[in-house]
């Protein structure tokens, strides 16, 4: 191997770790986080653990974040994983934070029966907490309503 090519492999080695510190809108492997609930109950609020490992709703209105308008990212609050950015908010007057889209790839859905009517949950691809529901009612382009619990995430600011 030449000295140049050898230096060069190095190089590329030594930046490829930057590369990998994906930023919040960029495709990245996702990991799943299993926790045991004694685990969770530790390292989350009461409040948080209900939603995010128990599927229950906070209070409409009752959340900080119904108010945010800084540039950043909303991140779920069990494993700090970027699930939208300030530019997919939007106001929807229900009193939880919403959402017109999600980040690809970073939420996953299933049907809820909970109220007998079938309705799509989506909860955090990494550690499969809770976060809200998707509604047929949001702004164009996607006609999406992510209506996302506010205790379940936390707002980095960019």
């Amino acid at each position: 191997m030449k000295r140049r090519h050898f230096i060069s492999l190095i190089a590329a080695a030594g930046l490829s770790r930057f590369a990998l510190a994906a930023k919040p809108d960029d495709p990245i492997k996702i990991e799943k986080l299993k926790l045991s609930r004694d685990e969770w109950k530790k390292r989350l609020s009461p409040e948080q653990f209900s939603v995010l490992r128990d599927e229950g709703t906070e209070r409409a209105g009752s959340s900080p974040l119904n108010n945010e308008k800084r540039k950043g990212h909303f991140a779920c609050a069990g494993c700090d994983l970027p699930l939208f950015t300030t530019e997919m908010k939007f106001e929807s007057g229900t009193g939880w934070p919403s959402f017109f889209t999600v980040i690809p790839g970073r939420v996953e859905t299933k049907t809820d029966y909970k109220i007998i009517y079938p309705r799509t949950e989506y909860h955090c691809a990494r550690c499969e907490g809770h976060q809200g529901h998707v509604f047929d009612d949001g702004p164009k382009p996607t006609g999406k309503r992510y209506c996302n619990n506010g205790v379940a995430l936390k707002f980095v600011p960019a």
